[in-house]
């Protein structure tokens, strides 16, 4: 199904239309504050490469209030000029009816443009890479869990300008990375719409073989405009009879396509299939369009009414999981990162490179999140405007911790064994330790003496070189004496200059030599006094050495 006419694309419910073309730019739907697609995987089209736009995409999946949600992910993907985007502002309209309490007409107004993710009739795709939209919404499930809800829309695919490979893997990593798949689809389901699936079903019984669990959650053949409702009616039911019959596997069947259609089923924890009608001549021929139902067919409004709330039932919401895992919106950063490295050669990469991408972000993402329950506990032990604490308490604090982090880590399932899984591990200590580091500086600025720890020093000084001056003076000793008042004077000198350094915020070296140098005195002061203090409760309790001689 082709759409005519042009929906905005930044816009949430009830924005102003926009009529010029629109490709958002990384992160510019969250800088404005406006609900709006975001851009997370660019296609550069000379060189048919991608790029991953992480900056962006953290900016949706870090949000404070999701990172640690469970994610789901629901993606649609299929052949460009196909209605992807515009059945995706569907669903947007019935998210955002149900966070404003679900209300019954979701579809809205009859005179209501479709706005969200940008779309337009036509023979030109519109969508380039893979967009997400910036607000991930917070939904319960049944049980009172909540999941966060991120819609993904792809890149059409089999375009003028795309080959094979860059189709290829658009899809694949949309279906990598969602949760639910739908595979929208004109009119049927062909062979070599069956045929992209086949490295789907090789990567998956590798991935059996590891974790025995299907490695996908859900996959739904959206056939739209579906043409022949007097041997399987619209909807579900006639889908999936028609979907049986489309997966039967028969003896003249080539040996790749028998494959794919035995492991379908094994792959994918749920695959399901809905027919969709056309959605009328208007819809499809004029260059007007721009999304108002007045215009759209009553059976595809009704057949939308049924698909939709089906397809976002927070029953039927299955969560991504990897190994038996459910991912967290911050792991689904690792897994992004992890799946543009092994799409960036010449050719598709193999089902084991993809198992092993796999089990790399597996581990970094178990990893990401042991450090921060590490970083959590240590915030609120030292952290923001917490008090000054002892470095030995922030020590013991900070061993505790450490070990929580580790212990999360190892009960975490990951993929690739014990021995692969090391490495991660030791790069998860190491980077705890830099973030003790960072607390340690962070707790000792709140140190009052350690802020006045330079002035305190060089006035300590000051005077006591001053009153050596006076004795040394008195007793006749001037040239001495007057070596001491020049060292009064440079030190004078040395304070105004720190004291300059700290309020201008200039010349920072030398002010870091001054406090090198004071902490060095501080130190072989404290040194000298500890080993005085020691020696004289030693000779108190045990005696001089001369005195033991003596007695005996």
């Amino acid at each position: 199904m082709g759409v005519a006419g042009k929906a905005p694309a930044n816009v949430g419910l009830h924005f102003p239309v926009d009529r010029g073309p629109h490709v958002p730019a990384p992160g510019d739907a969250m800088e404005s504050r406006k609900p709006g697609p975001v851009q997370v995987v660019l296609v550069q089209r000379d060189q048919h490469s991608f790029e991953l736009e992480e900056k962006a995409l953290a900016s949706v999946l870090l949000q404070d209030h999701v990172r640690d949600l469970d994610v789901v992910v629901v993606s649609v993907a299929g052949a460009f000029r196909k209605g992807k985007s515009f059945f995706l502002d569907f669903m947007l309209r019935y998210l955002y009816s149900q966070k404003e309490g679900g209300r019954s007409g979701w579809l809205g107004e009859p005179d209501e443009p479709l706005t969200g993710f940008s779309w337009r009739g036509g023979s030109d795709p519109e969508t380039t890479g893979i967009q997400i939209w910036s607000e991930v919404f917070i939904v319960e499930k049944p049980g009172g869990k909540k999941v966060a809800v991120v819609l993904m829309d792809t890149q059409g695919a089999f375009d003028s300008q795309s080959t094979v490979k860059d189709c290829a893997t658009i899809f694949a990593l949309s279906t990598m990375t969602s949760s639910v798949q739908i595979y929208n689809l004109s009119q049927n389901i062909q062979e070599d719409d069956l045929q992209q699936l086949q490295l789907f079903t090789e990567y998956g019984r590798l991935a059996m073989d590891e974790i025995f669990q299907k490695p996908f959650q859900t996959l739904m053949f959206l056939v739209r405009d579906w043409s022949f409702p007097y041997e399987y009616s619209y909807g579900l039911q006639g889908g999936m009879s028609f979907l049986d019959k489309r997966l039967q596997v028969k003896e003249h069947q080539h040996e790749e396509i028998q494959s794919v259609r035995n492991h379908i089923h094994s792959c994918f924890a749920n695959v399901t299939c809905f027919l969709l009608p056309h959605p009328g001549l208007q819809v499809a021929t004029s260059p007007d369009f721009d999304g108002k139902l007045k215009d759209v067919a009553s059976e595809f409004k009704e057949q939308l009414q049924t698909l939709v709330p089906f397809v976002l039932n927070p029953s039927n919401l299955m969560e991504k999981e990897i190994n038996g895992s459910k991912v967290t919106c911050r792991g689904l950063l690792e897994y992004f990162k992890a799946y543009i490295k092994i799409y960036q050669g010449e050719d598709l990469p193999h089902p084991k490179s993809m198992l092993q991408a796999t089990a790399e972000a597996n581990n970094l993402a178990a990893a990401a999140s042991a450090k921060d329950v590490y970083y959590r506990h240590m915030e609120e032990v030292c952290g923001g405007e917490k008090p000054y604490l002892s470095p030995d308490i922030l020590e013991e604090k900070h061993d505790t911790f450490k070990q929580l982090a580790l212990e999360h880590f190892k009960k975490t399932k990951k993929m690739g064994g014990k021995e692969f899984s090391l490495r991660y591990q030791e790069e998860l200590e190491e980077e705890i330790k830099e973030l003790y580091e960072n607390f340690c500086k962070h707790n000792s600025s709140k140190n009052v003496f350690s802020t006045f720890r330079t002035p305190a020093v060089i006035f300590t000084a000051i005077v006591a070189l001053y009153v050596a001056s006076g004795l040394t003076g008195f007793v006749g000793l001037e040239v001495v004496a007057q070596l001491f008042n020049c060292m009064v004077g440079l030190l004078l000198i040395a304070l105004l200059t720190w004291g300059y350094i700290r309020y201008s915020g200039q010349y920072r070296e030398l002010g870091g030599a001054i406090d090198s140098g004071a902490a060095f005195v501080l130190d072989q002061a404290t040194s000298h006094l500890g080993n005085s203090t020691q020696a004289a409760v030693r000779d108190a309790f045990v005696g001089s050495p001369s005195a033991n001689k003596k007695a005996e």
